[in-house]
């Protein structure tokens, strides 16, 4: 189980890419089309932007339990918690093989 702050860091994380996403966009479209002068403004401007606000910078974690390793992205959980729920039969079309 993770911790109440990690969790916390990543909901904060999301927050600030989804506020930034635009302004980041449009700075990242002048840095590579527009003239030399305006790409330079762009870049500074682009390193203004918190660090925290770049999309690279998200976590994949599971839903149910906080899990940030061995995240099936498929379904949003880890492997650990997709295999109890598939033993449950919680996730339909699953059968269990040889685990």
């Amino acid at each position: 189980m993770a911790k109440e702050s990690m969790k916390a860091r990543e909901v904060k994380r999301a927050k600030l890419v989804a506020r930034y996403a635009e302004k980041r966009a449009a700075l990242k479209k002048i840095v590579n089309t527009g003239s030399p002068e305006e790409a330079f403004e762009a870049s500074r401007k682009l390193q203004s932007i918190p660090n925290n606000a770049n999309p690279i910078r998200m976590h994949n974690r599971c839903s149910l339990t906080g899990r940030p390793k061995g995240y099936m992205r498929q379904f949003g959980i880890s492997r650990i918690q997709f295999r109890e729920m598939a033993s449950a039969g919680l996730i339909p079309g699953v059968k269990k093989a040889s685990w």
